[in-house]
């Protein structure tokens, strides 16, 4: 249904889904930011909220973009990296940390000059990064199986924890002391408690695998796994690591976002829609909407402060590549 009738809303009674255009009710294109040159795969995205910057890793480019949100156009280009995957600004510091696949470096730049100021080496594969403002740390999955950490204000490498294979998506507690960690390749999720430095537990996602994106309800203890194989969004408990359920989603899932206001889930899938799914309560979910983008767009950002989707579309055919900035109603 959802390949047939991309242009109109389809409202169906029960579990059905709704197959809404973009400029439908559920997300409004608000604004569309050309990236010419860039080609292959985008990655990950974050967001200078005070400057109104987005930076894009350009994976297949080798270059980091920088966007002005307010001209709505790219004004810098970081080139002569390693296929980059994610990135982390750290406004207090102002610094952008690149983490690059090729090589393993970590780069670290001053957003006011540009200036490369420093290089972490993890040696190989350098992938998602999340930032722990409190403690001003930056944790860094890398390699065959590793969570390295970074102290921000110095740009220094206090530490890594070890597991059973790559990293994909993790999320950190606010306020608790765990890390949840997608390790797909041993089929986990692997539970780490920072002040150990090690892993606690290990879960594994009920009856699907390819566990990449990852998002936390920490209030609800609820953890939401996007698999790619089937394509699945696997909810579990955070006390106990036990499946509360499971619902059928798009196809090659990258991103997926919990967003508290309105008790509702956004999966980005690479298929060509963001998925919406619905929080009746803890252990009730009900797919809602499929809103078409773009085929090859898979990661992106979510700004609940601005009620802002970002899209990242790359370059396939007569498609350009673009990033897209969606209102959430």
């Amino acid at each position: 249904m959802k390949h047939l009738a991309l242009s109109i809303i389809i409202a169906i009674a029960g579990n059905h889904l709704a197959v809404a255009e973009p400029g439908g009710a559920a997300l409004q294109l608000k604004q569309t930011i050309p990236l010419p040159g860039v080609e292959g795969r985008i990655d990950h995205l974050d967001l200078d909220v005070a400057g109104e910057r987005l930076f894009v890793c350009a994976l297949g480019n080798n270059t980091a973009e920088v966007l002005d949100l307010r001209k709505g156009e790219r004004v810098h280009s970081i080139s002569g990296l390693g296929a980059p995957q994610s990135l982390v600004y750290v406004s207090e510091l102002n610094r952008l940390f690149i983490a690059n696949d090729k090589g393993g470096l970590c780069n670290i730049y001053d957003v006011k000059s540009w200036q490369l100021i420093g290089k972490v080496d993890f040696q190989d594969d350098a992938d998602n990064m999340r930032y722990d403002s409190a403690a001003k740390q930056i944790y860094v999955g890398f390699g065959g199986g590793g969570i390295g950490v970074i102290n921000a204000t110095d740009g220094k490498r206090v530490g890594a924890i070890k597991l059973a294979a790559h990293p994909e998506a993790f999320e950190l507690e606010k306020h608790g002391r765990r890390i949840f960690v997608n390790v797909p390749n041993a089929g986990q999720v692997a539970v780490i408690d920072r002040d150990k430095g090690e892993v606690i537990s290990t879960w594994k996602p009920d009856r699907a695998s390819a566990n990449f994106p990852m998002a936390l309800d920490e209030a609800n203890h609820r953890l939401f796994i996007a698999c790619r194989n089937p394509a699945k969004l696997v909810v579990l408990n955070t006390d106990s690591g036990d499946t509360v359920t499971t619902l059928d989603i798009s196809s090659d899932a990258d991103e997926v976002f919990y967003d508290a206001k309105r008790r509702r889930l956004y999966a980005i899938c690479g298929e060509g829609y963001v998925d919406f799914i619905e929080q009746a309560d803890s252990d009730h979910y009900k797919p809602a909407a499929i809103i078409p983008t773009a085929s090859g767009a898979r990661t992106g950002l979510f700004v609940p402060e601005r009620d802002a989707l970002f899209i990242a579309v790359p370059h396939r055919g007569t498609q350009v590549a673009e990033i897209r900035r969606y209102q959430i109603q």
